[in-house]
């Protein structure tokens, strides 16, 4: 990451736009890039060093930290409820705001919970995952699970501010690291031979500053064509029909302790929507070169009906995400029994 310098991008989105700031230390600057003289609630997982939270905090007037269990099972209700109250008990009003430092699921429910708590109040993400960097910390996606169906209670609840510290990374076990590359590999295949192009010879540790760069600049220019997901927004979900089915079988949640991480669930389900034979070729090879799964055993008729419990799907037709070469793709919407032959059932 010798070369990479700093970025700031700005989401344009009126008078919900934001900076997305992606430079190494800015955690630590926070106060630098917004106003911290209000209550303000950091959100963190179990999972995420205690310091990053700290970090925040300590720049803050007034500040507590909420603590929910790593893991997705803290994407629920009964979680979301405990994150409310304890704002409620910190005294937190319509001025202040919340500041989520962690992984997706963090900034998930950390989002929701700014975007319900007294109608909406401020919310800052700073992501600390490559999944989180790459992807879920800007766009105003915000949710918790209902049961094993994904992200189906939510709201679109665009953040005040976005910082991005690839020095976060450095405590993040390699697997977790990897995991998150599948979002980036997404956007090449999907617009940018460039970014794919790095994953196919490059070394991604190296580029990690310029493939977080890249991956937002892309979601950035999808999300200011279409904030609510009417249109082409849909592009994003290439690889997640599939891969949230596989999650919900085989993922890692709950009492499940071992199985598939989110990414990794993405990276299977874009396989089978790439309609090129060669270009499928290329990205198993950049699977094996990072880590990725290029297969797994799963219940197919299960994985079938958590498809059919997606948000996306509606009145027996669900609209699907196609690559037909490196650069492109386009949507289709078919029969939900039409998603049979994708996963290598019969018709």
């Amino acid at each position: 990451m010798s070369d990479f310098i700093g970025t700031k991008l700005t989401m344009n989105l009126g008078e919900r736009s934001y900076d997305i700031i992606v430079k190494r230390g800015s955690l630590e600057n926070l106060y630098q890039f917004a106003r911290l003289d209000r209550r303000v609630a950091v959100v963190t997982d179990s999972g995420v060093p205690a310091q990053y939270a700290q970090m925040v905090a300590d720049q803050c007037k007034d500040a507590t930290i909420i603590t929910v269990p790593q893991g997705e099972a803290s994407k629920s209700f009964k979680i979301l409820e405990t994150v409310l109250r304890q704002m409620l008990d910190f005294g937190m009003g319509r001025g202040d705001l919340v500041v989520a430092v962690g992984g997706g699921v963090v900034g998930d429910l950390a989002g929701f919970a700014a975007s319900i708590y007294m109608r909406g109040i401020d919310f800052i993400n700073c992501p600390t995952t490559t999944l989180s960097m790459i992807d879920s910390s800007i766009g105003g996606k915000t949710a918790v699970d209902l049961g094993d169906t994904k992200n189906i209670v939510g709201a679109f609840w665009q953040p005040k501010l976005v910082i991005v510290d690839p020095d976060t990374l450095s405590t993040l076990p390699r697997r977790h690291f990897i995991n998150g590359l599948a979002e980036a590999i997404k956007a090449g295949l999907l617009a940018d031979p460039e970014l794919f192009s790095i994953f196919e010879k490059e070394d991604v540790d190296d580029r990690i500053g310029d493939i977080i760069c890249r991956s937002l600049r892309f979601k950035k220019s999808i999300v200011e064509q279409d904030e609510t997901e009417q249109g082409m927004r849909k592009a994003l979900n290439f690889g997640h029909t599939i891969g949230h089915g596989i999650e919900a079988v085989k993922g890692i949640k709950g009492r499940r302790t071992t199985g598939l991480f989110h990414g990794e669930c993405v990276a299977l389900g874009m396989l089978p929507m790439i309609e090129s034979k060669a270009l499928q070729k290329r990205v198993r090879g950049v699977y094996r070169r990072l880590g990725l799964p290029t297969r797994t055993a799963y219940d197919k008729e299960k994985v079938l009906a958590e498809m059919l419990h997606d948000k996306k799907a509606q009145d027996g037709q669900i609209t699907i995400i196609k690559v037909p070469g490196l650069g492109c793709w386009r949507a289709e919407t078919i029969p939900v029994e039409g998603l049979r032959p994708l996963l290598g059932m019969e018709d």
